[in-house]
């Protein structure tokens, strides 16, 4: 059974919902408790998750991770007006390696987006995104993974795995189901000139911090066609967590990684939304409630998902043909939410890496831009990668 080493969260958080509000969020959600076992997953829409490992950071420090903070700060949040419904289904607890936390997670995400039933996972370091990628290998799909990070963590992937090599990893270990990697938020110091070269020799998506400050709905298209979104606490100001991560100065604050993280909850596609690189402290109590928020953030956005039909793009969607040099654009603008999104069309000939939805979410501004002749470089890079 894949939750059978998930451990309840803590009699003493579990207390503390009592003293709520009837109308908080604690009141309202489902959790794993010592006394009442395991909840129910059928209906379950979100469901939360901790997972206390974090040997695979490089700068690993031997002390326990508690996400009781986090817990208690979301309980005490009121919901909007949701009709989504959420389980808190507890910790993984660490295995005798990491090896064995990555199985145990692999399993539990494989059988919670079976069920449809989108997990928030808490980390640890960030390299259990690499089993969360794994637990696709059953799916039969290709997965498009973001990354929220000043890092583009790809590595040395011939060395053991570790929070900073985990994209690397993830790139060359078969099974290949990886279609698309972006980063949200890269910056520059961080990124060796090489790891920038293979970013573009791969045709994957890159964002720096401020170009996006600055336009921050640049992030929505991105997130529309995510599968898994990866969040590394380092990309917010050090401030903004309460100094949680001292040597990050730069960063996303508050306000812009909240609305980052309801983006990702609006996507129709994202299925997993994972936090990661926390760290606990002796007063980490701004840290917490920001964190609780990003996950009120997310499941707000999740409340409010358009679930779209992309198969009725004959019938829901506005077609427009744009010629540019020797292409021929196909532009597709939904007449329920007004989203615009790009074709990339298959060849003849190739084996195609997508086997579905081949609408690839794109901005107005793209189509305006291919009127005056300027091909999206997204769609541009997307179809080189369709096609080697």
């Amino acid at each position: 059974m894949a939750f059978e080493n998930l451990s309840p969260v803590s009699d003493s958080v579990i207390a503390q919902i009592d003293l709520l509000n009837e109308q908080c969020l604690g009141h309202a959600i489902n959790v794993h408790s010592r006394e009442n076992g395991m909840p129910e997953l059928k209906g379950v829409n979100i469901a939360i998750l901790g997972v206390r490992e974090s040997r695979g950071s490089v700068n690993h420090i031997e002390n326990s991770i508690d996400f009781s903070a986090i817990r208690r700060a979301f309980y005490s949040l009121y919901p909007g007006n949701w009709h989504t419904v959420i389980s808190d289904l507890g910790d993984l607890q660490p295995g005798e390696s990491s090896s064995d936390t990555y199985y145990a997670l692999k399993e539990i995400v494989t059988e919670l987006v079976k069920k449809n039933v989108v997990p928030v996972i808490l980390g640890g370091s960030q390299d259990l995104t690499y089993a969360i990628y794994r637990a696709y290998d059953g799916l039969d799909q290709m997965v498009n993974l973001v990354n929220i990070d000043g890092h583009f963590d790809l590595g040395n992937s011939s060395l053991p795995i570790t929070n900073k090599s985990f994209v690397g990893k993830i790139i060359v270990d078969q099974p290949y189901n990886l279609f698309n990697y972006s980063n949200i938020g890269y910056q520059t110091y961080y990124n060796s000139q090489e790891e920038i070269d293979l970013m573009e020799k791969l045709y994957f998506d890159s964002f720096r911090l401020g170009s996006l400050t600055s336009e921050l709905t640049a992030v929505e298209p991105v997130m529309r066609d995510a599968d898994v979104v990866s969040l590394d606490l380092t990309a917010l100001q050090s401030e903004t967590l309460g100094f949680m991560h001292p040597a990050h100065v730069n960063g996303f604050n508050g306000r812009e990684i909240c609305a980052i993280a309801r983006y990702a909850g609006l996507s129709d596609r994202v299925s997993v939304f994972g936090i990661f690189e926390y760290i606990l402290q002796a007063k980490n109590e701004t840290g917490a409630a920001l964190i609780a928020q990003l996950i009120w953030y997310f499941i707000e956005g999740v409340n409010y998902r358009m679930n779209e039909r992309l198969e009725n793009r004959e019938t829901d969607f506005l077609h427009y043909s744009v010629p540019v040099d020797d292409e021929l654009l196909s532009f597709y603008k939904s007449t329920f939410s007004e989203r615009w999104w790009i074709e990339i069309p298959f060849i003849k000939g190739v084996n195609n890496k997508l086997k579905r939805n081949t609408l690839l979410p794109c901005t107005e501004e793209d189509y305006i831009n291919a009127c005056n002749q300027e091909i999206p470089e997204r769609w541009y890079k997307a179809k080189r990668k369709n096609e080697i």
